[in-house]
């Protein structure tokens, strides 16, 4: 039995991931990024809070989210490389198409990230 993946740009994580297609979130082992009160080891989600950002992709400081030290850190390399993602893509994505429809593109693919290339 395949679990429905929904769309719904409140499921975007704030680094650009989008929890919508994660198995913990479809198994109800984790209630999403934006969501999840114990992330406070989170640079990104912590920032995004602060400022009132849904995404990185609402930040005007940076137009290349790699160029904030808070984006890049340790935990996001190397979920970036587990899960082979491109998160500063899906944040260029969200700026491109806006949240509802990348969560939609992302639903749609099952995917929690754009991939690296």
């Amino acid at each position: 039995m395949t679990t429905e993946v929904k769309a719904d740009p409140k499921l975007i994580a704030a680094c650009g991931l989008y929890c919508g297609a994660c198995g913990k979130l479809l198994k109800g082992k984790c209630p999403g990024c934006a969501a999840n009160e114990k992330a406070r080891w989170c640079a990104v989600r912590s920032c995004c809070k602060e400022r009132g950002y849904a995404s990185c992709a609402d930040c005007t400081e940076f137009r290349d989210p790699r160029q904030c030290g808070k984006f890049d850190g340790f935990i996001s390399k190397v979920i970036g490389l587990v899960l082979d993602s491109d998160r500063a893509k899906c944040i260029d994505r969200i700026r491109a198409v806006g949240a509802e429809q990348f969560a939609k593109e992302m639903a749609d693919g099952r995917r929690q990230s754009l991939p690296r290339k």
